[in-house]
């Protein structure tokens, strides 16, 4: 069975050639290669040097067709999206001729001209993944329309969290970013984890306002001096626009704040490893981000926000809940936090792991083929 695959996916060429791109959704493809004889991933590539995030495609049961890069929120942007609509939509349409299924990853700028074309005009067996907020109660024109074109079609939708009054056709579908080997370690890692102070944190995601970086290190900053002494180390992954500004917000904040930029996968599985407590006290338009999932199965427990389906998953048995999104009561919960019994953290730690076999690849392929593929 052949399956193809439409997506906003980054792509770029290596000094070598190699195409590569976004490390999650490739390795997502990469294990969807136990469901399907060959996936046509069908993204945009761009120049310039890829980032240490992007991976390569594993087999050559996986091809990649280049769409031009397209998106973003000027003017100028929007213009080229509309007069790029023909030379993508017959791209995608080839693509699909030559395909048994497709999968059309949305929100994203040309899903506003591909989900009318594949819902009149195309009769091959597919589906949609929502990879964003479902239930979203201001988003951006562009998502609402996409949201509400959806609502309206009749093949699956994959989405983020259980909502009330859910269409039939939309299905709840966790992402996975786990292996079952992956998912074996972590129960291992939980089991030997001491939590104690000093304490470690870490954040993963990119470096912006929206997702709690300077709220994080506001708390940190108006800690007293005797709950400073008890952190280790607060790490941040990824990069952003306002690098330089958290950088010097970090430095005056009387605790060790690395900002380690973009790292491999395997790297930031080992920053999970050694950390205790995972933060994202976003108020972002968020899914389920897939490192949640990720630092709960290595024994980092998480402090969140309640912003989309992540208080689906996280509570207080399990986590902390950051409620209302703010510094001031992220402070009070990480004072909380230090002065709470290790036995009670650690059981938090481990109801956290278990919820992490969800986001396993297996798992996810077993619901494609059970409750999408088999359908009809």
């Amino acid at each position: 069975m052949k399956l193809v695959i439409i997506s906003h996916t980054e792509h770029y060429k290596n000094a070598d050639g190699t195409i590569v791109g976004w490390g999650p959704t490739i390795n997502e493809l990469n294990h969807l290669l136990s469901v399907f004889d060959e996936i046509t991933h069908v993204a945009m590539l761009h120049p310039g040097t890829p980032p240490p995030s992007s991976l390569a495609y594993v087999s050559s049961r996986i091809n990649f067709i280049a769409l031009p890069p397209l998106g973003g929120k000027s003017v100028f942007s929007k213009l080229k999206l509309i007069t790029n609509a023909p030379k993508v939509i017959s791209i995608v349409s080839k693509a699909i001729k030559e395909s048994d299924v497709f999968q059309l990853r949305t929100p994203t700028g040309i899903g506003v001209f591909l989900i009318p074309y594949l819902t009149w005009f195309v009769k091959t067996k597919g589906w949609y993944k929502y990879a964003g907020n479902w239930n979203q109660e201001n988003p951006s024109l562009g998502y609402r329309l996409q949201r509400w074109m959806l609502k309206k079609q009749k093949r699956i939708v994959t989405i983020n969290g259980k909502w009330e009054n859910q269409l039939e056709q939309c299905l709840t579908f966790e992402n996975p970013c786990l292996t079952l080997e992956d998912y074996k370690n972590g129960v291992q890692m939980v089991s030997d984890k001491k939590y104690n102070a000093p304490w470690s944190f870490c954040f993963v995601g990119r470096l912006e306002k929206a997702k709690g970086v300077e709220r994080i290190i506001q708390a940190f900053s108006a800690l007293n001096d005797e709950y400073k002494s008890r952190v280790a180390y607060v790490n941040f992954v990824g990069d952003g626009d306002e690098l330089e500004y958290f950088k010097s917000l970090g430095a005056k904040s009387g605790v060790q704040m690395n900002f380690l930029g973009f790292l491999r996968r395997d790297k930031v599985f080992d920053l999970y490893k050694q950390s205790h407590f995972f933060l994202l006290p976003s108020t972002a338009s968020e899914g389920f981000p897939k490192v949640i999932a990720e630092a709960m199965n290595f024994g980092c427990i998480p402090i969140v926000s309640n912003v989309s389906s992540i208080g689906q998953y996280i509570n207080e048995t399990n986590g902390f809940i950051i409620t209302p999104t703010t510094s001031e009561k992220l402070k009070g919960m990480l004072t909380l936090i230090f002065n709470e019994k290790e036995s009670i953290l650690q059981e938090k730690a481990k109801l956290a792991s278990n919820v992490s076999i969800k986001f396993t690849f297996d798992n996810y392929n077993k619901r494609i083929i059970e409750e999408i593929i088999n359908i009809n």
